[in-house]
Parts: C-alpha cells; sequence; structure tokens
C-alpha cells in the first residue's frame, strides 16, 4: 500500500471518531506544550542572562585578592599575602599592552543625607573611566579625573534613584552632601541604567576610589576590573596581568583572575542543566500521552477486528496492516504535536509582547515534533502487532 494511502486512511479512521481522536491527542497536545514553554523558558533566561552580561561591559576581567585553591571535595579562597592596591592598578595600566582599560573598584555601603532626607545605598569608590568601560553615560555635569583621584578629592556622582529620593525637582550639581557622615559635592548624574544582576546601578553613588580607601579606613582595593583591547585579547591579557601581580607580589600568585566568558561559561552550563531537567519534567506529559493513544488503538484493534479479516482475505498481508495501525498511531500523536506546537508559539509570542525572557528555538521545535513521532511509533508497536497477528478466520467470525 502506498504511504499516502495509509496517510488517507489513518485520517479516515481519525475522522470516524473525532471525539476520541480529539480526546486522545489531548495528551500529546499537553506534553508538546509543556515540553515547548518550559524549555523556552530555560532559553529565554539564559539569552537575557548573556545580554545582562554583555550590557556589563565587553572583554572584561576581574581580578579577585585571594587565590582559589582546591583541596579534597572544597573549593576556597587562599588567604591573602598581598592585597590588590592603587598601585598595582597603576602598573598593569603602564605594562601591559593587551589591556586598554584599567579600574580599581572599592565596594562600600553606608547613609546620603541631604537637608533633612537621608538614603542607605551602594558607595563605588572607582576610577574616571568606569562608566566607559561598563556602557554608562553622565546625564548632566562630569565624572571625577584622574587628577580629583590623585587628590583624595571628596566629589560625588550620583544615580537617578539617589537623585530623586534625595533632591526632587531640585538641581543637584554643585550641593554639598553627606556621604557616610563625610562632606562631599556633587559633580556629576548618572543616566538610567537600571537592574542588572540584581544589582540597581540607580541606587548608587560613585566616588574616586582613593577617596572611598579614606572613607572607609581601607588600604586594599576590592578588586581590579581590567579590559582586553579586543576579544582575541583576552587570554593574552590574563597572562600579561598574572605575570605582572606575580612579580609584585614576590612571585605569589594570591590573587585570582576571571573572565567575562569564564562567568558566562559557568552560568550557560547551569541553565543548560536546568533546560534539560526541564525538558525531561515536560517529557513526562509526552509519556502520559503516548499511554493514552496506547490504549485507544487497543481498543480500535477489538472494534476493527472483522475489518481486519476482511483485508486479509481480499489479499493484505501482514505487513499491510501492521503498517496501517502503526501511521494511524502516529499520525494522531503528530497532530496533536502540531496544535502543541501552535499553542506553545502563541503563548510565546504573547509573552514576548509582555516582555518576559523566553525565546523559541528551532532545536525544541525538532525535539517536540521527534518526540511527538516517536511516541507515536511507541504507542502504536504492540496495537499494530496484535492487529496484524489475528488470524483470518478468526477475525471474519468476530462479532
Amino acid at each position: 500500500m502506498p504511504p499516502w494511502e495509509l496517510f488517507a486512511t489513518a485520517l479516515d479512521a481519525i475522522r470516524a471518531n473525532k471525539v476520541r481522536a480529539f480526546l486522545t491527542t489531548l495528551g500529546v497536545v499537553i506534553g508538546v506544550l509543556s515540553v515547548i514553554l518550559l524549555v523556552a523558558l530555560g532559553e529565554g533566561a539564559k539569552q537575557y542572562l548573556g545580554d545582562t552580561f554583555a550590557g556589563l561591559g565587553v572583554n572584561l576581567l576581574q581580578i579577585l585578592p585571594g587565590k582559589k585553591e582546591t583541596q579534597g571535595m572544597n573549593t576556597f579562597p587562599a588567604a591573602t599575602t598581598h592585597k590588590l592596591t592603587r598601585e598595582d592598578a597603576q602598573a598593569i595600566a603602564r605594562r601591559a599592552y593587551t589591556i586598554d582599560a584599567v579600574n580599581p573598584v572599592v565596594l562600600g555601603g553606608g547613609p546620603l543625607r541631604y537637608g533633612n532626607r537621608q538614603r542607605d545605598t551602594f558607595i563605588l569608590g572607582t576610577g574616571p573611566r568606569t562608566f566607559e568601560i561598563h556602557e554608562m553615560r553622565i546625564e548632566s555635569g562630569n565624572m571625577f579625573t584622574d587628577e580629583d583621584v590623585d587628590g583624595h578629592r571628596r566629589y560625588v556622582v550620583l544615580g537617578k534613584t539617589v537623585v530623586d529620593e534625595l533632591f526632587g525637582s531640585e538641581n543637584p550639581l554643585g550641593r554639598s552632601m553627606k556621604v557616610a557622615d563625610s562632606e562631599f559635592r556633587v559633580i556629576g548624574v548618572v543616566a538610567h541604567k537600571g537592574t542588572s544582576l540584581g544589582f540597581d546601578f540607580d541606587d548608587m553613588v560613585t566616588i574616586p576610589d582613593s577617596t572611598a580607601l579614606d572613607l572607609f579606613g581601607l588600604d586594599g582595593l576590592t578588586k581590579l576590573e581590567v579590559r582586553a583591547r579586543d576579544k582575541a585579547e583576552i587570554q593574552p591579557a590574563i597572562a600579561d596581568v598574572t605575570e605582572i601581580l606575580k612579580a609584585r607580589h614576590g612571585g605569589q600568585v594570591d590573587f585570582t583572575v576571571i573572565s567575562q566568558d569564564d562567568m558566562l561559561a559557568t552560568v550557560n552550563a547551569i541553565m543548560a542543566t536546568m533546560t534539560m531537567v526541564l525538558l525531561a519534567i515536560a517529557s513526562i506529559g509526552l509519556v502520559v500521552g503516548g499511554i493514552g493513544i496506547a490504549n485507544i488503538m487497543l481498543v480500535s484493534v477489538r472494534e476493527r477486528t472483522r475489518e481486519i479479516g476482511v483485508r486479509r482475505a481480499v489479499g493484505a498481508k501482514r505487513r499491510h496492516i501492521l503498517a496501517q495501525f502503526l501511521v494511524e498511531s502516529v499520525v494522531i500523536s503528530m497532530l496533536g504535536g502540531m496544535v502543541g506546537l501552535g499553542l506553545g508559539a502563541f503563548v510565546i509570542w504573547v509573552a514576548t509582547l509582555a516582555g518576559l525572557p523566553v525565546r523559541l528555538s528551532p532545536w525544541i521545535v525538532a525535539v517536540a515534533i521527534g518526540f511527538s513521532a516517536a511516541v507515536g511509533v511507541a504507542a502504536g508497536v504492540e496495537p499494530a502487532r496484535r492487529a496484524a497477528n489475528l488470524p483470518p478466520v478468526d477475525a471474519l467470525r468476530w462479532e
């Protein structure tokens, strides 16, 4: 029997029992819909995190005090012999030709006061190139300069949320305010950046890193940020930074260099595992749908026993009967898969319009359709085998 005739016969059988066929495919529809939505959510989250990392700047290296070592099953930073200093940053800027920007970072927090208003927030001590590195811009006023950093000047650049909360409609430029109980002068306001990886860039203030060390009574930086000239220079930049700091720290590698690619690779590995787990969970719905198809196909074989006998009597081979019921099972499953895929695509489209991080990847479409076909084959094998093995004489006598 030609394939097109087998397909037409399967559709005739489905049309003859529309309600039963609908209920049978419902399990597959729900299974495929679950697979599509859950994996699209995982893929969307992965893309969102990748875009977020890119929005923080490109070709960045993070240099942290302390060397990560592994002993037994535990990974932890070793004791820091030398702290990272502003002199380390200056040495890297002078000697590493693979680097085009170095940014000292001191992280802290404390109260901000202007008049009778107060707000607790992050205080970021950094160099004048931090906004360039992190693709931020000054909306009004100016960023402090290298001369301001070297002079330990008490200048502050405010985020938008801080301006709104402390100054309201008043222009903050040139005003004096308290930062961690010390007097600072406002010289700039940062343009809206928003929240990234849980950190609100609008709800922070930026001061020179030298001033931050004085303010918090520290003798070492929280970290150093280094930007390679381009993506191809990242590994040479890591080697240059390691060599320079090792020489300055008495031959010890008592620091950790982490590239943006390393962080993103770790996140991607976690997200890939989560996506596979979600795929496995959603596949349970397809298994349930397959059981429903197998059950209905067994009932169908029993109901059409006499039809099978007639077909065998007029010359149909066992392989023809086997193919007929197997194709019917696959068609039922594939119809459910297509409906589930269509519903999933519609839900994802609506979610995208609402701004949710979901993404329909081509590979998951192929996986969903492939699963549907596989479920149809698996569910139809036993009913088709039973139908093909029915003795023709007994089948004709069936009432």
